[in-house]
């Protein structure tokens, strides 16, 4: 019997998974870096970019809210927020489908605890 070891390893199937876990991973972040909660928002034809360190509440088309992508009812929203800097830009994301109720009461809810950076996003005019 020969026992004189490999002469060369064979790589390319290590290399197929590893291709194969890259598109993966590469799939899933751009799933997540998205965001996880579906919204249509509604138009504007001056859309500005949202300011990069911001609180954000979200308001999908049941009219859920979320702040910082975390399902929360209004009461709990108000005890989060009281937690946060006043001087925090609060961008508001909200279904175009909501009821104007309940962006009346988000509102409402943050512009009584202080906040007077406050933005709504939108998408801009084709």
């Amino acid at each position: 019997m020969d026992d004189s070891g490999f002469e060369s390893i064979n790589i390319i199937p290590l290399v197929d998974v590893m291709l194969v876990l890259l598109t993966i991973v590469l799939t899933t972040s751009t799933f997540i870096a998205a965001g996880a909660i579906p919204l249509q928002l509604p138009m504007a034809a001056n859309a500005t970019t949202a300011p990069l360190k911001s609180a954000t509440v979200v308001i999908d088309k049941g009219g859920r809210l979320y702040l910082n992508s975390q399902l929360a009812s209004l009461e709990k929203l108000g005890r989060d927020l009281m937690g946060i800097d006043r001087e925090t830009p609060i961008l508001i994301r909200a279904d175009k489908a909501i009821a104007l109720e309940v962006f009346v009461e988000v509102m409402d809810l943050v512009k009584g605890l202080g906040f007077t950076k406050v933005s709504l996003q939108t998408e801009a005019a084709r």
